[in-house]
Formats: structure tokens, C-alpha cells, sequence
């Protein structure tokens, strides 16, 4: 009798994991929610924006089982390297540095400095700002612009902690322009219906991606599938135009 029992509580295991296997594992996405639009936490604690909208959307395309974690930025690859998180999704940008140790998707989103200015000024590029006070977050890639161009001492560069603080400023008239990343600065100016934004063509492109532990091509197939399928029924504009109000650009393919 033990031995029979024993067969059926062993046969039972075996569905029971095979069951749990064709359900799919859930996997953690790892996003720091203090980077609003892109992952923030609304009045009701949800995480919210711009990544954790195309995620979800990506995860819907795929069959993914996610659950979105608020992971602080500071350890958010210790985090992915641990096994704590399976992916992350955090404004990441795809450099040659990065990619020697983790592996990213194709681009969701396409990055660049952005000028932030009042309404009614003639600024129409980066050069126009000689002479005039511009906020930039300190050791940003807005400081790093600002310096090469008017040089790292110049008092006319106005270092803040964050860019709610830069557009503050820029509102209350203790500045004449701010510099900084463009999905953030577009729907920071949102707020304030008297400022505008100003695009310099020689501001570089960089693109974010999803990361995921370098080696892991299942997982970074799918979320490619998924990503391939949001751009191209048009789920991935329409995320784009709720987050910025405006077109979104043409992601390149890989």
C-alpha cells in the first residue's frame, strides 16, 4: 500500500510541476520609480509610466507573467545579477560598456538632450544660450553638454539635484533655459503651458533598452518578439503620444 501511495503522490509532483512549467514562471522586472514619466509611483502607490506601460504591453504580446518591482537605481544591476529581478526596464542606455556585461533588446525608446525654454524666446539651439543662466542636474549628460560648450566653470551654468528643480527654476525666471533628457524635459514643460522645447540637431541620439542577464536568449527573444509586435500594430506610438503628446520617432530594428 505505501509503495502504491508513494507512486501516486510522485506521479502527482510530476503534473503538478509540469503544470506550473506550461503556466510559465513570473518573471520580476526590476524598474527604479523615481524616474517619472518613464516608472513612478501614483498616489495609490501603482507603479506607473512610460516603460512600465510598454512592458506590460510587450509581456501581453508574449504570454509573459510579469510583476513589476520598484528596484532603487543605485542597486538595480546587483539586483539582475543576483537573480532578484529577471529584467530590467529603468531608462537604461545601450552603450558599448554596458553591453560587455548584460544583454539588451532592441530600442524602446529614442534618447536626447532637450532645451526647455520660455515661451516667447528667440532660443532656437544650443548656441543661442552664450551668455545666458542654464539649469542643468548636476553630473548629468545636460552637464556634461553645457560644459563642452560654454566650459565646466562658467557661472552661467546653474548645477540642481533633479530636473523638477531645474523647471522650477526656469518657471520663476531664476534661469533662461534648461538642458536636459528629452522624455523628461517634454513632459516636465507639459506642466507649464508658458514654457516650450527647443531641439538642436547636433544633440547626439542614444536609445534605452530592456536588459536581461547576458547569456539569456530565451528571455531576450521573447521580449524582442514582443517589442517587434508592439512597434508594429501601433501600440508602441500610441504609448509614446499618451506619455509626450507628440509623434513617436522610428526605433531602429536592432
Amino acid at each position: 500500500m505505501k509503495a502504491v501511495r508513494a507512486v501516486v503522490v510522485a506521479a502527482a509532483g510530476v503534473l503538478f510541476g509540469l503544470g506550473v512549467h506550461a503556466q510559465g514562471k513570473e518573471l520580476v522586472v526590476g524598474s527604479s520609480a523615481t524616474y517619472r514619466p518613464f516608472a513612478y509611483e501614483s498616489p495609490t502607490k501603482e507603479i506607473v509610466g512610460y516603460d512600465v506601460d510598454m512592458i506590460k504591453a510587450i509581456a501581453q504580446k508574449t504570454g509573459l507573467q510579469i510583476k513589476i518591482v520598484n528596484t532603487p537605481w543605485t542597486g538595480i544591476f546587483a539586483a539582475l545579477n543576483n537573480g532578484d529581478v529577471d529584467l530590467v526596464i529603468s531608462g537604461v542606455t545601450i552603450n558599448d560598456k554596458r553591453k560587455q556585461s548584460y544583454d539588451f533588446t532592441a530600442p524602446y525608446f529614442e534618447a536626447r538632450q532637450l532645451i526647455a525654454v520660455p515661451k516667447d524666446s528667440a532660443v532656437r539651439g544650443l548656441k543661442d544660450l552664450a551668455g545666458k543662466k542654464v539649469g542643468v542636474v548636476t553630473g548629468s549628460t545636460g552637464d556634461d553638454v553645457a560644459s563642452r560648450e560654454f566650459g565646466k566653470t562658467s557661472p552661467n551654468i546653474r548645477r540642481f539635484e533633479s530636473t523638477p528643480v531645474v523647471i522650477s527654476e526656469l518657471v520663476n525666471t531664476g534661469l533662461d533655459a534648461a538642458i536636459g533628457d528629452n522624455g523628461v524635459i517634454a513632459f516636465r514643460v507639459q506642466e507649464h503651458k508658458q514654457l516650450k522645447t527647443v531641439s538642436d540637431p547636433g544633440f547626439s541620439k542614444e536609445y534605452f533598452g530592456i536588459v536581461v542577464k547576458q547569456g539569456n536568449k530565451a528571455l531576450l527573444d521573447k521580449l524582442n518578439t514582443g517589442l517587434a509586435a508592439v512597434k508594429a500594430d501601433g501600440t508602441y506610438a500610441q504609448i509614446y503620444k499618451k506619455w509626450f503628446q507628440a509623434e513617436a520617432p522610428v526605433l531602429p530594428a536592432n
